[in-house]
């Protein structure tokens, strides 16, 4: 029951406090990982200087964590913060939950600020509507990356598993852009990504669709999961968007050009309130996976 007892005090300390403030590691990381890159980031090899830099980022504080972690107290604590620090439920609420207040006021230039925060797309031009598309898209595809995949990880390899998909996420979404500067150097980062998304974006994508229209979540995954260009948020999104019988995907701008998008989902257009949707969708979710946790530990200890 530990386990399970880990999980969800560290789901109650996100409620509480939310995305660390001050000195988080992440950021710490970040500033580390973009010294590491001006510096290789150059010349010839960038796809073999690309993997030796992962690897260099990647692979120390994991493996120190699960040799040196202690099981008593102080380490199922210490699991607690890992865990903690590796997903990002309430900061996701939260960054959404702004952009939807900024179109209830009617500012949407607060809100296209505020969404710029959780997209990569150009958000100077967007109307309320493609705002309003970009928010879920958002929220669906984070919910993975910033919520199940951190847990699954912890589940299956504990805090250091954890620790380590965090920090492969955070490289992909600093590195992991096919433009000329990160194409090569970012492939390893982008890689090692796709690979430990790939089970619990599935995991996901079936999870909306049991909370959400289950058919279509289904259809929606299978026929337009595999079209979109990222394989682990493709099957995501498009299950999501089935699941809250909503219409997303589509064109949209990064970096001046347009990207053809295929279309995600089947239904209505979004409109504000489904903002909302997607965010409970999240919750119910999160409250789904912890209660399977629970069931699987006690029949392992049945068993």
């Amino acid at each position: 029951m530990k386990i399970v007892l880990i999980c969800v005090l560290a789901f109650i300390l996100d409620w509480i406090l939310g995305e660390w403030q001050y000195f988080h590691p992440l950021v710490g990381f970040g500033t580390i990982a973009n010294n590491l890159e001006k510096v290789i980031n150059q010349g010839k090899f960038l796809k073999i200087k690309g993997l030796i830099a992962v690897l260099i980022l990647v692979l120390p504080l994991p493996l120190f964590i699960s040799f040196k972690l202690p099981d008593n107290l102080f380490g199922q604590c210490i699991s607690v913060l890992c865990l903690y620090l590796a997903v990002g439920a309430k900061s996701l609420k939260e960054h959404s939950l702004t952009v939807a207040t900024a179109l209830e006021q009617k500012n949407l230039n607060s809100a296209r600020q505020n969404l710029s925060l959780i997209v990569s797309r150009d958000t100077t031009n967007l109307n309320e509507h493609s705002i309003v598309k970009a928010t879920i898209e958002s929220v669906l595809e984070n919910g993975n990356d910033a919520i199940f995949a951190p847990l699954f990880w912890f589940v299956l390899a504990g805090p250091a598993g954890a620790i380590l998909f965090r920090i492969v996420n955070t490289l992909d979404a600093m590195w992991g852009y096919k433009n000329i500067k990160f194409f090569d150097f970012g492939w390893a980062a982008a890689k090692a990504d796709d690979l430990m998304n790939l089970i619990p974006a599935r995991l996901t994508a079936f999870s909306y669709c049991v909370l959400g229209d289950f058919k279509q979540g289904i259809i929606c995954w299978l026929t337009q999961g595999n079209k979109w260009y990222s394989p682990n948020a493709g099957p995501v999104m498009a299950s999501g968007a089935g699941a809250l019988n909503l219409a997303l995907g589509g064109n949209a701008v990064y970096d001046g050009v347009v990207k053809v998008r295929p279309k995600l989902g089947a239904g209505r257009e979004p409109i504000l309130n489904d903002i909302y949707l997607a965010i409970s969708l999240i919750d119910k979710t999160i409250y789904l996976w912890l209660l399977v946790i629970l069931i699987f530990n006690l029949l392992v200890n049945l068993c």
